[in-house]
């Protein structure tokens, strides 16, 4: 192979028991799969799933201590259940979909709410208040190939709770957002699927201390500091 000319890192994310890490190719966001998230925004929780992206590289792993981001003054936190892909394909069905998956893992969407707002004003891309550095929080990646919708999704700002609901509660649940994603992509190992967040979204300030728990597999914790 050629050599490169920037020798650039590939992001990883640690698996629970295993010495090998887990390759971030992509990274996919689903937009309102918990109704009662949806209509605290004023949206209707039947529109069917859309999708955004952030880098790859935004990824952080729980327990980091992060830099407030710049330019907004109203930086949200999104619990979310992550999907780690292990088998690429494309036009997958959802009865399928389970053999795709590699694991699980807790994630933070991070959000900088002022710029989205801004964004959906003007009809504009939500990019730079999805996608900017150190956006995607995502503890350590369990494997196993389906997950119990009764396992409770929480998160936590300075021990105060903020979100608590269920997996079970997604509109739409993890094999059917594979369906409908890998009908838009042909997904590949390494991608990975924030599923969406349940109602409670709010503000993460310089200082406090956020974390999200789901049963069943390790948090993703992390800090801003002042």
């Amino acid at each position: 192979m050629t050599d490169l000319i920037f020798p650039i890192p590939t992001p990883s994310i640690k698996v629970s028991g295993r010495p090998e890490r887990f390759a971030v190719r992509r990274i996919f966001c689903v937009g309102r799969n918990y109704a009662e998230h949806a209509r605290e925004f004023g949206n209707d929780e039947r529109d069917p799933p859309f999708f955004f992206t952030k880098p790859a590289d935004a990824v952080v792993p729980g327990g980091a201590a992060l830099t407030y981001p710049s330019l907004t003054q109203d930086l949200h936190h999104e619990a979310e259940l992550v999907v780690a892909i292990g088998t690429g394909g494309r036009d997958i069905i959802a009865k399928n979909a389970a053999s795709h998956i590699f694991g699980f893992a807790c994630g933070n969407d991070l959000t900088r709410r002022d710029l989205q707002a801004v964004a959906k004003s003007q009809r504009r891309p939500w990019d730079m208040s999805k996608a900017f550095d150190e956006s995607a929080v995502i503890g350590e990646i369990v494997p196993g190939q389906s997950f119990s919708p009764d396992a409770a999704i929480r998160c936590r700002v300075d021990d105060q709770l903020r979100q608590n609901a269920k997996i079970g509660d997604m509109t739409w649940p993890v094999t059917d957002v594979i369906a409908a994603l890998s009908s838009h992509v042909t997904l590949a190992a390494g991608d990975l699927i924030m599923t969406g967040t349940p109602a409670g979204v709010g503000p993460v300030a310089k200082g406090q201390t956020c974390c999200v728990e789901i049963d069943g597999l390790p948090d993703a914790k992390f800090c801003y500091t002042v």
